[in-house]
């Protein structure tokens, strides 16, 4: 795949229909690209995942310790994704993260023909799918305009993370029409917040990351169009 792939419909999962969980969209493969954006469940990477190379052979393996785990945290090339499914895994084996990190953002917003989500990850990587179930896959690391935004974006998401807490209770359906919600995963969880999207939109805490969010699924949607401007 390119830089990036235009409101194109993602690729369809392996894994039988039956097994992918529910989402906001008609489209079964879009519902698995959603619910792969939370890194919450090591079942849908599993489908499309090769076996048994790095990291995965880790992630898999019933008998990964938390040391073999915390190889791929600190390997400064694996994905962002990768990262959390490993911090959640020693979640999991009752081992407390060396440190707090911020490794993606997740902006969703229920509009009155679906669900249009940003997800924002630290390396610079996004994933925009429109209310249509269209979706926007941005892979570039190397857009200076992408990753200004992108890191103003986690500057102000920290902020948030810094004055709440983490969620202890499973990841909750996606948010209704009329409500939004902003999603930070962290090292130490799943930290979020949602209201009705004016409510949260103007939260003095929510407001200038949500801003920046903004700026930013807008640039990746205008330089996708260039390239593609007949998607």
């Amino acid at each position: 795949m390119g830089l990036f792939d235009f409101f194109k419909k993602s690729p369809a999962p392996k894994q039988p229909a039956q097994t992918i969980p529910a989402g906001p969209y008609r489209d079964n493969s879009t519902n698995f690209l959603y619910n792969l954006l939370f890194c919450d469940n090591l079942d849908l990477y599993k489908a499309n995942a090769q076996l048994p190379s790095y990291p995965f052979d880790i992630l898999f393996s019933e008998s990964s310790s938390p040391a073999d785990l915390q190889k791929i945290i600190d390997d400064a090339t694996a994905d962002p994704r990768i990262k959390v499914l490993a911090y959640n895994k020693q979640l999991a084996l009752g081992q407390t993260p060396a440190k707090k990190e911020l490794l993606a953002v997740i902006v969703e917003v229920g509009l009155d023909g679906g669900l249009d989500v940003l997800a924002s990850f630290n390396n610079g990587t996004a994933r925009y799918i429109n209310q249509t179930g269209k979706v926007l896959i941005w892979e570039t690391t190397e857009d200076t305009t992408a990753n200004g935004l992108t890191n103003e974006l986690f500057a102000r998401s920290a902020q948030i993370i810094d004055q709440i807490g983490p969620w202890d209770k499973p990841r909750k359906p996606h948010p209704a029409g009329g409500n939004a919600r902003i999603s930070f995963l962290v090292s130490d969880g799943l930290y979020f917040g949602e209201a009705p999207v004016d409510t949260l939109f103007n939260d003095p805490l929510a407001r200038a990351a949500l801003q920046s969010a903004t700026k930013l699924m807008q640039y990746l949607t205008h330089k996708s169009l260039e390239k593609s401007p007949n998607p």
